[in-house]
């Protein structure tokens, strides 16, 4: 059970550095869960729950990000209809 006092210097480089490996992994997956599972576990292993979370959402921002500046954005068609 990780403690819910802020983690030290040597445990947040722990986890930042899981999260990192968690996502190039991702990355060089695309983006395929189940082959990054180790990598995944050792991230929640290693940071608090609330940094998961954040990391989560931060990873899935950032990706939607990367999609409007790759494919462009388009609005949805049903825009303007009732």
């Amino acid at each position: 059970a990780v403690n819910m006092s802020a983690p030290n210097m040597e445990e947040r480089k722990a986890c930042w550095g899981a999260r990192d490996e968690l996502w190039e992994c991702l990355e060089r997956n695309n983006e395929d869960a189940a082959k990054c599972q180790h990598l995944r576990l050792s991230f929640e292993s290693k940071c608090p729950q609330q940094w998961i979370k954040y990391f989560d959402r931060r990873r899935d921002y950032l990706k939607y990000k990367k999609k409007l500046e790759n494919e462009g954005y388009s609005p949805p068609e049903t825009t303007g209809k009732s």
